[in-house]
């Protein structure tokens, strides 16, 4: 089993950065294939980013691609996602999770585990 707790959400001005965090707890965070998803009001919770379990691999989603890098360190068992030149339309809730199967089919359906959620808003 794995646990999972989002930090560093908050406000910033459309361009600015954040670095969200997620600690892991559990001895099987670095088997699994790991991802960040969001949920904005009224929408469906969409795939961001996820990371192989040794790292090796990353995929973005196209409207995050070249903004946002996803990465991990199995050793603290934490998942990072720095997100640059921040749109309003990054505003959501963003959710860390456990992937099972192949991190590139990561879906809502494919989770094993989620985090809490930290919510992320960007102002125009």
């Amino acid at each position: 089993q794995v646990q999972l707790v989002e930090s560093g959400g908050g406000l910033v001005q459309s361009g600015g950065s954040l670095v969200l965090a997620c600690a892991a707890s559990g001895r099987s965070f670095s088997s699994y294939a790991m991802g960040w998803f969001r949920q904005a009001p009224g929408k469906e919770r969409e795939f961001v980013a996820s990371i192989s379990a040794n790292g090796g691999n990353r995929y973005y989603s196209s409207p995050v691609k070249g903004r946002f890098t996803i990465s991990r360190d199995n050793v603290k068992r934490t998942l990072t996602l720095q997100m640059t030149s921040l749109k309003p339309d990054d505003t959501a809730v963003y959710y860390c999770a456990a992937v099972s199967g192949r991190p590139e089919w990561a879906t809502a359906d494919t989770v094993d585990y989620w985090g809490q959620g930290t919510q992320v808003t960007v102002a125009s």
